[in-house]
């Protein structure tokens, strides 16, 4: 592999970098944030369980709607604050603000005024979140046109999000810590204060600091009016069909809905191992123990796994950097059958930083990689520029895999014969449920690194790339 240097114009500045990372902050932290509380739609205000569940469903479905146009809209606009900024200003406002109103339901009302109430709201803060987290990620892929530095760019700003999830796994306590609220619902009125607040002030910071590529040779944009409508929604059917013939950019979202998909499908069974296995169902032996476990696995993912992936790239290439990051978590997985032992609770953090390779290498690189592959489409279909359609499609992809893996992650537990209202499991349920535990993402990794075995987008195809680009643009 020949190896480039990069120029000091690619580099990004350690604040921009920062700001950014902030802006990956607030788009964990708000998710997370939600996934948790909303749990407490059945105990705190006494939802129904299917009534919670159209709650988590039907959003999801408008979301997948919202986030392509939201891609197309940022990619066309001609404004002299960029493309993404001013959304970003906006959508972060916008986003926190939204998230405080959405969970100020009254545990007093009636069970369907809430669920109006939710649902309305629900749509009204995606809009939100759209506007703010759509333009954000089609900004990570201009910051720099260098494919080292697109890597270490999105190596920190996926360090900084992480510390969402250190955070999230305490909501759990938080909320329901009689001596912190007199009630859930009073937990969870004013915890959402403190996430939409800090989610408002750290999701500006990216409009702020960050600075867009120079607008003088974007061309072909289209006009973005109401009179234009008929026009615009042929474009934005034009911009999925040439992205879904994009060879590489498939492979990336087969890649990252496989990984993906199997360690969200599995991700709460931890959770019943740790309480039914180790502690032999006494929750309040389990104690603290799963929110230790899930914000570990966050710090180790952070501070020890993105800097070695990130080397590993910029070392060896981002494909194999995938493969062995992927091949290590499979080996983590493995590993918990061992590391989950009664006799020492201790030893279930030991294939935390093993497994973490897999999450961790899956963003940083598919990040970075996606950002390569809007060069390609430019080089193969001229402008205007799709980096926001290209990360409304890929996360698109993700949610699609996490919705899918909530559905499958109850078949799963079905399956195996968990019953929620045992205080203890058999024997056969909790083997059952470790298998399932490790085999499911060990086979979907598999898959992925199958998936990604001939990507074909290297390093020295990129700089190609990138010199054709400057050349048909007459930049210098």
């Amino acid at each position: 592999m020949a190896h480039y240097q990069t120029a000091a114009r690619d580099r990004v500045p350690v604040l921009q970098k920062a700001a950014f990372g902030a802006g990956h902050l607030v788009n964990n932290l708000l998710p997370g944030s939600l996934g948790v509380f909303s749990f407490f739609l059945l105990t705190a205000f006494g939802m129904d369980p299917f009534l919670a569940g159209l709650l988590g469903g039907l959003p999801r479905i408008y979301d997948a709607i919202s986030d392509p146009i939201m891609g197309y809209i940022s990619d066309n606009t001609k404004s002299r604050f960029g493309r993404r900024r001013p959304y970003i200003f906006v959508g972060a406002i916008l986003s926190g603000l939204l998230f405080i109103v959405l969970w100020q339901l009254d545990p007093n009302a009636t069970q369907m005024y809430n669920f109006w109430y939710f649902l309305i709201f629900s749509l009204v803060f995606l809009t939100g979140n759209t506007i703010f987290s759509t333009p954000l990620i089609g900004l990570g892929y201009e910051l720099s046109s260098d494919y080292y530095e697109r890597t270490r760019l999105m190596g920190f700003s996926q360090t900084v999000g992480q510390i969402a999830w250190m955070i999230v796994p305490w909501f759990w306590v938080l909320i329901a810590n009689p001596n912190l609220f007199d009630t859930q619902a009073e937990g969870v009125h004013k915890l959402s204060i403190i996430v939409g607040g800090a989610c408002l002030i750290l999701g500006v910071l990216p409009a702020i600091f960050c600075r867009e590529v120079d607008q003088t040779n974007l061309q072909n944009r289209d006009e973005i009016t109401f009179k234009s409508l008929f026009k615009n929604l042929k474009g934005l059917l034009n911009n999925m069909v040439l992205i879904s013939k994009n060879k590489p950019f498939v492979k990336l979202c087969a890649a990252t809905f496989l990984v993906f998909n199997g360690f969200q499908m599995v991700a709460s069974f931890s959770y019943f191992i740790i309480v039914f296995y180790l502690f032999n169902g006494k929750y309040d032996a389990a104690g603290n123990w799963p929110a230790w476990f899930s914000t570990i696995s966050a710090i180790a993912t952070a501070f020890l796994i993105i800097p070695i992936i990130t080397w590993m790239a910029n070392k060896w290439g981002k494909k194999k950097a995938f493969i062995i990051s992927t091949a290590i978590s499979i080996v983590g997985y493995i590993f918990k059958w061992w590391g989950f032992n009664p006799d020492n609770p201790w030893f279930m953090l030991a294939p935390i930083p093993l497994m973490a390779f897999g999450i961790g290498g899956l963003f940083t690189l598919m990040m970075s990689m996606t950002a390569d592959v809007c060069d390609l489409d430019e080089l193969n279909n001229g402008m205007p520029r799709k980096e926001g359609s290209f990360g409304a499609i890929y996360w698109w992809m993700v949610k699609l895999g996490q919705g899918l893996a909530l559905v499958l992650g109850g078949l799963v537990l079905k399956t195996v014969g968990f019953d929620q209202n045992a205080a203890v499991q058999t024997a056969d349920t909790i083997t059952k449920l470790r298998l399932a535990d490790i085999i499911i993402p060990a086979i979907t990794a598999g898959l992925a690194i199958v998936v990604m075995w001939n990507y074909n987008l290297s390093e020295d195809r990129a700089h190609e790339i990138k010199a054709e680009l400057v050349a048909r643009r007459g930049e210098l």
